[in-house]
């Protein structure tokens, strides 16, 4: 696989920066896209354009789909010219979508009884990590599967988490983007309360920084909330879908949730509020029109900035574990 054509559908704000990447390190790539404009500009950096989804899965050894929602997946698979009218025995498919657990372990049955593997593989850390092949990669599937495409995962990304059968991977995936919603909002509240208390936001960036109080989503989106872009390049529909997946997972199982239930009421408002389509790191104007302020500070950039070197990617194996000699 580590010669294999790839094909790539969804060239969007994470895929773009994806399949980008498999671009700089001279992999065979076929993309495909609703924008032509973005089709046309990686094929002049080299790479060919599919005329249909079917037509991709045919060219190709490896078709990823990196899209906005499980029916935008199932249309670009089943349709008339849908991917699984062109997989063969020995093709793989890597879904990198966020995307519904019971969605993805529908159609993979439907890829493997083409010959056909399936995994779904989504990623995490953001579009600036996407763009720098520093950000993270959940894969489920088979070990066998697994191994096969790891080259391939560890150009697209830094940390690859072998996470289990087909499935698990989107499970673990919207637990994280809810995490990392509830960060959102609760970063959202720490600020416009240091505001309104008259504490300097530069010093009190600093100060959740260096403590106990920091995480991923301080050192990245408070960066943009302070500037005053917001800019992360992604929207609250999109928030929206992702933690109602992880709601529904939680309701499914009878985990009687108390945060969760908040939160998408919070991003519901929010959306109501400014549309759907704005960005999410917004969701702190809710609190800022309430208490007349703009939370901002000095210095910030516009947009996260990936200042993590460069690296090699590679398999994180969990805490109790380790490889067999087979995976060595």
């Amino acid at each position: 696989m580590e010669n294999a054509r790839i094909g790539f559908i969804g060239l969007g704000n994470v895929g773009g920066s994806l399949a980008g990447n498999l671009l700089e390190h001279g992999v065979d790539l076929t993309v495909r896209d609703l924008d032509d404009e973005v089709v046309a500009g990686f094929v002049a950096r080299g790479a060919k354009s599919a005329a249909s989804p079917r037509a991709m899965a045919e060219q190709v050894d490896i078709v990823i789909t990196c899209l906005p929602s499980p029916a935008a997946t199932a249309s670009v698979m089943e349709g008339p010219d849908g991917i699984l009218a062109g997989l063969a025995p020995g093709k793989v498919w890597l879904e990198m979508s966020t995307t519904d657990e019971a969605e993805i372990k529908r159609l993979a049955p439907a890829v493997e009884a083409r010959g056909a593997t399936a995994m779904d593989c989504p990623v995490s850390g953001g579009c600036h990590r996407a763009a720098t092949g520093n950000i993270s990669i959940f894969a489920g599937g088979s070990r066998e599967a697994f191994l096969r495409v790891l080259p391939v995962l560890s150009i697209l990304g830094r940390r690859i988490l072998h996470t289990g059968p087909v499935g698990s991977a989107s499970v673990l995936k919207v637990m994280t983007n809810y995490l990392c919603t509830v960060h959102l909002v609760a970063l959202a509240e720490a600020l416009t309360t240091m505001k309104v208390a008259g504490i300097d936001l530069n010093t009190a960036y600093e100060a959740i920084r260096i403590s106990s109080g920091n995480s991923f989503v301080h050192e990245t989106e408070s960066q943009v909330i302070l500037n005053g872009s917001r800019d992360i390049s992604f929207t609250m529909d999109l928030v929206l879908k992702d933690i109602g997946l992880f709601d529904a997972i939680a309701r499914s199982h009878h985990v009687p949730l108390e945060l969760s239930p908040l939160i998408v009421d919070i991003f519901k408002d929010g959306a109501r509020r400014y549309g759907p389509r704005e960005l999410s790191p917004n969701i702190i104007r809710r609190l800022e029109d309430a208490c007349g302020v703009r939370v901002l500070g000095e210095g910030f950039p516009a947009q996260m900035v990936d200042e993590e070197p460069p690296a090699t990617g590679h398999e994180v194996v969990p805490r109790g574990r380790a490889r067999t000699a087979r995976d060595a």
